[in-house]
């Protein structure tokens, strides 16, 4: 590491002009939240590995700064070279860099790992004192990383019409559609999962997350997909060619971009215009041949997501001739299914979307219905292997009469150590009598998991790394254990487990928080609070056009009432086959989840957690699809919207403190249960059946 600071500073002095300070962001060219191996330059130079944070690199000192997920993490990885920034709690980079570095100083930074929106917040914060932003003409540590990966050249992967639901015919013709409503005459996409979902297309180049390393171009007649070649087979290339899209390299974008600056971007002279390219709209006027008449609607503008957009590529446009907006495509992706019924509203905002149908809204239930069978296969197994693994030994290394006694017993030891322990409560037997078993780890129990899932249907891998955790790493919020490090299963700890996959007609993301032995009063009282917010979120009624800042409250006041909170949000979009983490929405404490109101057909986690440094941590989550409220009345006519859940798998049952709650809240859960228990049978064996059964039993109010 130390070397590596070393020679990054010799770097900064010897460039031109020489450097002050070295930004290294934790995002990739297309300002990505998780990345490919080639592109985790954070990672490399901080050793620090979670997906938030940017470093910060001068001639003296080295910060990282990172969220309230990651700070436990930090501080455990961060070498004594490095000081840990508390996102929330220390001044900001921007604030920091204005205040301590000299004045004129030179901050470098990779043009194309940073967004607009950042550099020119950057920018203005720097002007106070006449420092200057000085975009790097190449990566400073890519000269550094002697054994950096190379780049990913795996196959473009076609999305079937069967699940991506909509031709690329349909969302070219909504987002030109934009393009024309807001006098812009193309549009640069950067973000990947919106070139995956515009063009129905899907890669393996980020683990976790299926999409393939592209830019894309649209205008109002042409459609360009920058994309290394080599990962198009000829299958892939007649598809681009059958839905009109030109196929450039992937380096091509930067001097594409350029030529659509002067309006000088065309297909290449010897191709002609594929096929596909209707792109005649209800708000626009066509003129049958796939072009569109946009004297009387156009301006000469380009439009760019300030957020995901990369500062490289602006610095080659008009500033005065881009229109720094959202993308359209954000909140398109978003929602999943496009009711008729709400056609008209979308007129009036002046949306102007076309009819969906539903054919993600029931990939992604279906998806969750085969999920939540693979976590109740998983904790059942667990169950049984807990009950090997602590009982049988046992049978044969006691004395007789202690023998006897426990087979007479057994039924009671399996309410001790059943992992769900979902059954009843019982005291844990003494560590002493334990030590010499062979446990089961976080790594061996998370792969088992991975194993039941890649049994069911269209399974595709996972959507994040599984954080499974047991007693103190699970207050440590996005726990990632190793083979070689991870911790033992515990009868005396709770066990957190935060998991999800990708199938083909979804994406999925659960947590489920147990204990194996007896929990203390204390755990059940934060585990009542954190299932309590998760209810009161889960069962929420609100207007129209209410964000996720003003629900964000619902999941803290029971932790609040006990002076307990937790440093996440509280919920995010989830993609159809593709990123598990998705906006434009969020439910949130940030200021930023106030830019998107929630809206039907939206998908949203709702997952309060609370971690207690040293000790444990816990977390519920279940994805939620926002749907249309029936409510008695209709306040300011604005209409009412309420939430439905899609995932299943039971709570446990001992954790729960049932005096804490109110009958409504033993009523929804009941209910949720029995749900559970119907919903998933078909999908299990006799023995799971029996053990879920159990573990959904009712609570008595």
């Amino acid at each position: 590491m130390a070397d590596t600071l070393a020679a990054l500073r010799s770097l900064m002095a010897s460039h031109s002009p020489p450097l002050n300070a070295l930004i290294v962001p934790s995002e990739d060219y297309h300002q990505s939240e998780y990345v490919s191996a080639r592109d985790k330059r954070r990672d490399f130079v901080s050793g620090f590995t979670g997906s938030a944070g940017i470093a910060l690199i001068s001639m003296n000192e080295a910060l990282l700064w990172t969220d309230g997920r990651y700070f436990l993490q930090a501080a455990q990885q961060l070498s004594e070279q490095w000081k840990l920034m508390r996102m929330g709690e220390d001044p900001a980079l921007d604030i920091w860099m204005a205040e301590n570095l000299p004045k004129d100083a030179a901050i470098g930074v990779d043009p194309w790992c940073i967004s607009v929106d950042t550099a020119q917040k950057w920018e203005c914060a720097f002007a106070k004192k006449q420092q200057k932003l000085v975009p790097t003409a190449r990566n400073l540590v890519d000269e550094v990383w002697k054994n950096q990966p190379p780049a990913e050249t795996n196959p473009l992967i076609v999305h079937p019409l069967e699940f991506a639901g909509r031709s690329v015919a349909d969302k070219l013709k909504d987002l030109r559609a934009k393009l024309v409503q807001e006098k812009a005459r193309a549009m640069i996409i950067t973000a990947l999962d919106e070139v995956a979902w515009l063009y129905n297309v899907r890669g393996t180049d980020v683990s976790y997350s299926p999409v393939v390393h592209a830019f894309a171009i649209v205008t109002l007649n042409s459609a360009f997909l920058y994309v290394d070649k080599r990962k198009l087979s000829s299958e892939a290339n007649s598809y681009m060619k059958e839905n009109g899209i030109f196929v450039r390299e992937y380096g091509d974008v930067s001097s594409d971009t350029v030529l659509l600056a002067s309006d000088q971007l065309t297909p290449s002279s010897a191709d002609k215009t594929p096929a596909g390219l209707n792109t005649e709209t209800n708000c626009g006027k066509g003129t049958g041949n796939g072009e569109i008449q946009t004297a009387e609607f156009v301006n000469d503008l380009i439009w760019v997501d300030t957020g995901a957009c990369c500062f490289a590529l602006y610095l080659k446009l008009n500033a005065d001739k881009v229109l720094l907006k959202q993308s359209p495509l954000a909140l398109a992706k978003a929602l999943k299914v496009f009711p008729r019924t709400l056609l008209v509203a979308n007129w009036v905002m002046g949306q102007c979307l076309a009819y969906r149908n539903p054919v993600e809204m029931k990939g992604l239930k279906n998806a969750h219905i085969r999920d939540g069978a693979a976590v109740v296969q998983y904790l059942a197994w667990l169950d049984r292997q807990v009950n090997d693994s602590f009982l049988e030994p046992l049978k044969f290394s006691l004395l007789s009469a202690v023998i006897d006694s426990l087979l007479k017993n057994f039924s009671e030891m399996q309410e001790i150590y059943g992992a769900s322990g979902y059954f009843a409560e019982a005291e844990s037997m003494s560590k002493n009598k334990l030590q010499d078993l062979k446990r089961l780890t976080e790594v061996s129990a998370s792969d088992k998991l991975e194993e039941f899932r890649a049994s069911k249907e269209h399974f595709r891998g996972l959507s994040f790394p599984t954080i499974s955790s047991v007693g103190s790493n699970g207050a440590i919020i996005h726990y990632s254990p190793e083979a070689e490090t991870c911790a033992e299963l515990d009868p005396d700890q709770i066990y957190l487990c935060d998991s999800g996959a990708q199938y083909l007609d979804g994406t999925t993301d659960i947590t489920r928080t147990v204990h194996f032995g007896k929990p203390t009063p204390h755990e059940k009282t934060c585990y009542t609070a954190v299932l309590k917010g998760h209810i009161s979120l889960g069962n929420a009624r609100f207007p129209n056009g209410t964000n996720g800042y003003a629900l964000d409250v619902l999941a803290r006041t029971p932790l609040w009432k006990y002076g307990l909170d937790y440093r996440h949000g509280t919920g995010h979009g989830i993609g159809s086959y593709l990123n598990v983490h998705e906006g434009p929405h969020q439910i949130s404490f940030r200021p930023s989840a106030q830019n998107v109101p929630l809206q039907v057909s939206m998908t949203v986690t709702d997952e309060p957690g609370y971690y207690e440094d040293g000790k444990f941590g816990i977390r519920l989550e279940n994805v939620l699809i926002v749907k249309e409220g029936n409510t008695k009345f209709n306040f300011g006519n604005k209409g009412y919207l309420t939430f439905e859940h899609i995932t299943w798998a039971p709570y446990q049952r001992k954790l729960i403190d049932a005096s804490l709650l109110v009958p409504e809240e033993i009523q929804w859960l009941n209910d949720y249960h029995s749900k559970c228990s119907e919903i998933l049978a078909p999908y299990l064996n006799q023995s799971e059946m029996e053990w879920l059964k159990n573990a959904t039993a009712p609570i008595a109010a």
